[in-house]
């Protein structure tokens, strides 16, 4: 099968190598880490060699989201089993970036494409005791080279949508066969459980964590990233913030052309925009320019310095890669984007952690049952169109008690469902454990 997906992965690059090259020269993209994804030249763990016998976890997560995904597993790690040497791989630009400034004291690197002497290579270099992939990574080569090594395989805050699942039903006798070879998968829900079991997993390997986004998020607005960066931006205390996340394109300029409007009746009314993809951060910051309101910008701003901020803004542009979380908690009313363009949301748990007053729109097929979970309990809105976007948040401005009673409702939901790092780090802990009984080679 090696040789027959080579062939289609080869043709596939072929194929959108003309696009990449354009946003290569265009955007700066996929300029790096080209070795480790056609070569496996990955980045190997200090002072490994053959002889040691150390334990290695090999943590892969896509991009951004995926990489704060499994930054508690990580720390839990670095607490409970200090000797392990952790590896993080992503596939991104903005991934390697936000990896290499997260896990600066670990070994990180770009992952390997599927071909199958790239991944080969990569686990040689690697030579984990333990592979977790992060939410959904079914790659058949790189599953089959770390399978044949008898190293244990888990996915972790695994979810299935309704549409990848069809996807992978066209193709059922590859997906059974990947999904053979994995030993533990932790489900976000019951529901992605049964994807899994319906797509062919075995369902004792398949077990409902929950969603591991509950416990990453922050609730504690006095942390010190969070309080420095107000201090930074000279926030006081009747400042209200409206902080717009994880935007695509159109909803800056929906964004911009509603808090126009919104701050003719709300003067204190402060916006932030942050833009999903880093490509997209001067267009955005023309768009800002063209409202003729006073704004700040990031990237120009001296932060950490001792000089006093201008305080004078109304709208700040935050072009920064793996920041969000902290902007979130400077927040008193949210829209999460994604959500009104064709990207199926983004993540809505971080800022209803923080007890921002939420609202996102109909688009949120990526996080179905967290959208569920928050609407039941009353503690975010969902609209179904962007003609809703003023209203609902002049209406909460208008009405301080009505937003008080969400934001406490958003702080006990997001509180209530915590405890999915628990119970996916004592999986993974016995799949270690498992792995050092047997002692088997790491070699091939």
């Amino acid at each position: 099968m090696a040789w027959l997906l080579n062939a289609i992965y080869g043709l596939l690059l072929i194929l959108v190598s003309p696009w990449i090259l354009w946003r290569r020269v265009a955007q700066g993209r996929y300029r790096r880490g080209w070795r480790a994804k056609l070569w496996g030249e990955v980045v190997r763990p200090p002072s490994l060699d053959s002889t040691d016998k150390a334990e290695v976890i090999w943590f892969h997560a896509v991009s951004v989201g995926e990489l704060q995904v499994i930054r508690p597993l990580i720390e839990v790690a670095q607490r409970e089993r200090p000797s392990t040497r952790i590896v993080i791989t992503t596939s991104t630009d903005s991934g390697y970036e936000l990896a290499c400034k997260l896990y600066a004291q670990h070994t990180v690197s770009f992952a390997p494409l599927d071909f199958s002497w790239a991944v080969q290579r990569a686990v040689d270099r690697i030579q984990p005791t333990l592979l977790v992939l992060a939410e959904l990574e079914l790659w058949p080569n790189w599953i089959n080279a770390v399978h044949c090594r008898g190293i244990p395989i888990a996915v972790i805050n695994a979810r299935l949508s309704a549409a990848s699942q069809k996807g992978y039903q066209r193709v059922g006798w590859i997906s059974r066969a990947i999904l053979y070879r994995i030993d533990w998968i932790g489900a976000q829900s019951e529901t992605y459980r049964q994807r899994f079991v319906e797509l062919g997993s075995d369902p004792e390997r398949v077990v409902v964590t929950g969603n591991i986004k509950f416990d990453g998020a922050s609730p504690d607005r006095s942390h010190p990233e969070v309080e420095r960066r107000r201090g930074e931006l000279g926030l006081c205390r009747e400042d209200i913030v409206w902080l717009c996340g994880s935007t695509q394109s159109p909803e800056e300029g929906l964004c911009l052309e509603v808090y126009g409007r919104l701050i003719q009746s709300h003067p204190n009314l402060k916006l932030m925009l942050v833009p999903r993809h880093a490509e997209r951060f001067d267009e955005v910051a023309a768009a800002i320019a063209s409202t003729g309101l006073p704004w700040l910008r990031r990237s120009q701003m001296t932060l950490g310095s001792d000089l006093p901020p201008n305080r004078d803004w109304k709208i700040f542009l935050a072009d920064s890669v793996g920041e969000l979380r902290w902007w979130w908690g400077l927040a008193e009313i949210g829209f999460v984007g994604g959500s009104f363009g064709s990207r199926g949301g983004q993540n809505m748990i971080e800022p209803c952690a923080y007890g921002v007053v939420t609202c996102f729109g109909p688009n949120t097929r990526n996080f179905v049952d967290v959208v569920q979970i928050l609407i039941e309990s009353q503690a975010a809105e969902q609209l179904t169109r962007p003609e809703e976007l003023a209203p609902w948040i002049d209406g909460m401005l208008s009405h301080p008690t009505d937003a008080m009673a969400m934001s406490k409702r958003a702080i006990e939901t997001v509180s209530s469902q915590r405890g999915a790092v628990h119970r996916t780090w004592s999986t993974l802990v016995k799949l270690l454990e498992s792995r050092s009984i047997h002692g088997q080679s790491l070699s091939p």
